[in-house]
């Protein structure tokens, strides 16, 4: 899996360099000298979690190995206005066309660390972990599931490979809770898989259906009101892992912690959050 992910990063920056540089930056080729040399810092002008550190470096050494990078903050620290993350050396001409992919980069991740810290404290004291989604900037996933982790929270699947997850339009076109879980060990028999297996369930009749027939390792309850998942707490009775899901903000979010879930999935740690300000400035 981590050589999937290297390739996928990987790509990511080589994409990245093709839409933003593609023949040529041709304000720097042109007002800077080849040989020119200098620095720059990253300025942090929020307050926040920070995140993407690792990935700046990699960015920096993929488009130019001589750019000597000095990191003063680590990912995962608490910073703000004013906060030197790091110093970056080298040609002046790399240091600019790396510039804004940086800080790109930086500013969503940092952001999603931060939004997921402020989640992952209204949970502390509680059994209960954070989880994200796959509502993800596409291409990004990677990146931004790593901030979750930095901001203190727990990935779920990262994709359709990872996990079997049977949600209504699965159980929908397959006709049923018990013919979709079926089906579902025949194909892992018939794969040799041991994939862990979740359901979603909408009602408690459905949630009734995936007890009796058993087979999953976790349970999905979408949607259930506060009551109706300490109702549902009280019914499994720790036979299966609970998820909740579905409407849950940071409002929120400490009440169903309160039932006794094992797991919270929030989209918004990704899909909706602001990115950290910050910048990358000359240094005389």
């Amino acid at each position: 899996m981590e050589k999937i992910n290297n390739q996928l990063i990987d790509e990511l920056i080589r994409l990245s360099f093709a839409e933003d540089v593609g023949e040529g930056d041709c304000t720097t080729l042109s007002t800077i000298p080849a040989s020119a040399q200098g620095k720059m810092q990253l300025i942090i002008k929020d307050e926040g979690i920070l995140a993407g550190i690792d990935m700046a470096g990699r960015i920096f050494r993929t488009f130019d190995p001589d750019l000597k990078m000095t990191v003063f903050i680590r990912d995962g620290a608490k910073v703000k206005n004013g906060d030197i993350a790091f110093t970056v050396e080298g040609k002046v001409q790399s240091l600019l066309q790396t510039e804004r992919l940086t800080l790109n980069v930086m500013q969503r991740m940092s952001g999603i660390a931060t939004t997921t810290r402020r989640y992952a404290d209204k949970l502390k004291g509680t059994k209960t972990r954070i989880l994200d989604t796959r509502k993800t900037t596409p291409g990004m996933r990677i990146l931004e599931k790593e901030a979750v982790k930095i901001g203190g929270g727990t990935n779920h699947r990262i994709g359709l490979f990872d996990m079997i997850l049977l949600k209504d339009n699965h159980i929908d076109f397959a006709g049923g809770i018990e013919k979709a879980i079926v089906r579902v060990k025949q194909y892992l028999s018939a794969q040799g898989e041991t994939l862990p297996v979740e359901i979603e369930v909408r009602n408690f009749d459905e949630l009734n259906q995936v007890i009796e027939t058993g087979e999953v390792n976790r349970i999905m309850l979408d949607n259930f009101s506060v009551e109706n998942t300490r109702k549902a707490v009280e019914l499994v009775a720790g036979r299966y892992e609970l998820e909740s899901s579905g409407g849950i903000t940071f409002d929120t979010i400490g009440d169903y912690a309160a039932t006794g879930v094992d797991y919270i999935s929030v989209g918004a740690l990704t899909h909706s959050v602001k990115s950290l300000d910050m910048s990358l400035k000359s240094v005389s």
